[in-house]
């Protein structure tokens, strides 16, 4: 039986961000984004938490997301991390990555830090 309304089918990579004492190091980005992609990926992981999406300065998560979609250039599925432990800003920042043209966002329900 063939499978109807499916949005993504394979392995997605939840790639890291690479740094530098600068910030995001772009051309191993780029780099790491065009390798898997050859390697066969079917779709990429943006600023998850294992691309350290909750350590980004709101300009570096930007960046990320919209380096990813024009490096990928439509060749996979680019799925931004816009999760926060800020409701609004997780707002926000969905839909600039939806604006970019990230194909999906993988969002959490807000998670909280516990103060002492």
């Amino acid at each position: 039986m063939a499978r109807t309304n499916t949005i993504f089918e394979g392995v997605a990579t939840a790639l890291i961000t690479p740094m530098t004492e600068d910030g995001v190091n772009f051309d191993q980005f780029g780099a790491l984004i065009d390798w898997q992609i050859e390697s066969g990926i079917d779709a990429l992981v943006i600023a998850g938490t294992t691309g350290e999406g909750s350590t980004l300065t709101d300009e570096e998560h930007k960046a990320c997301i919209s380096f990813a979609v024009e490096r990928a250039a439509g060749r996979v599925p680019i799925i931004a991390g816009t999760g926060s432990n800020h409701t609004e800003y997780g707002k926000q920042l969905t839909k600039y990555a939806s604006d970019a043209g990230a194909d999906a966002c993988l969002i959490v329900t807000s998670y909280y830090n516990k103060a002492t």
